[in-house]
């Protein structure tokens, strides 16, 4: 079977700067992949270039059999790619269920919905990710754990198969990183694969079911979770040994 996502000998400078050396990975199709490293490894990098918030100057990425190295970034999310930041910045105004039927207005139905059924599946998604109780509070509001939940939401009002989840649990409790990881396995089990780019080990090994680490630019191993947590390069690059 073919690959869901091919990465193919991607770089990135930015000046005089190698961001990305000649990365190359394979995504299979509902896979649950981990990605991993040192600050300033290229991780943001990578998944930018995936979600085309950059362009990578050489190498290929296709997704599904399509080229989409060249296509702007709502173009990607339309056919399928959606990324969640480790930043949340909904509209503030708004209410949960409001920023919600943004993306689902706009982006998937393209006004082609009236705006009761758009409400509905709003609804819905909230219910999924453990916001039904919060459909109209205003957004500012709400926790740090309920704002990752709902920037993940966001993310799947896009319908995506491709879920890529930027350090979602960065600075949670280890209860409310429970929760987030519950969402991200749930979602995996409908059929969704995910990119997990995570600092929080015991998160990104748990969940994942590949492991590439990057460092300087470069995937420096690939393996399971048990396999990388031994790898003497991983030990000195990501954990300081």
């Amino acid at each position: 079977m073919n690959p869901l996502l091919k990465i193919q000998n991607v770089s990135k400078t930015f000046g005089g700067f190698v961001a990305l050396s000649s990365v190359s990975l394979e995504i299979a199709q509902g896979e649950r992949f981990g990605l991993i490293g040192p600050n300033g490894s290229g991780k943001t990098t990578l998944i930018s270039c995936v979600s085309g918030a950059l362009r990578n100057e050489s190498g290929s990425i296709v997704f599904d059999g399509e080229e989409v190295s060249r296509l702007a970034a709502y173009q990607r999310t339309r056919r399928g790619i959606a990324r969640s930041f480790q930043i949340p910045r909904p509209f503030r105004s708004m209410s949960v269920l409001e920023n919600l039927m943004v993306p689902l207005e706009y982006v998937v139905h393209k006004g082609s919905l009236h705006v009761s059924d758009t409400r509905s599946e709003a609804l819905v998604l909230l219910k999924q990710m453990g916001l039904g109780g919060k459909a109209e509070t205003p957004s500012h509001q709400l926790s740090q754990v309920e704002l990752r939940k709902l920037e993940l939401a966001r993310a799947m009002a896009a319908r995506p198969r491709l879920l890529i989840s930027d350090e979602a649990m960065a600075g949670l409790s280890g209860s409310e990183v429970e929760e987030v990881l519950k969402i991200l396995f749930d979602l995996n089990a409908r059929g969704i694969t995910i990119i997990m780019i995570e600092h929080i080990m015991q998160a990104v090994m748990r969940f994942s079911q590949r492991v590439v680490c990057l460092d300087a630019g470069k995937i420096i191993c690939e393996g399971t979770p048990a396999e990388i947590m031994k790898h003497a390069e991983v030990q000195r690059a990501y954990l300081g040994a």
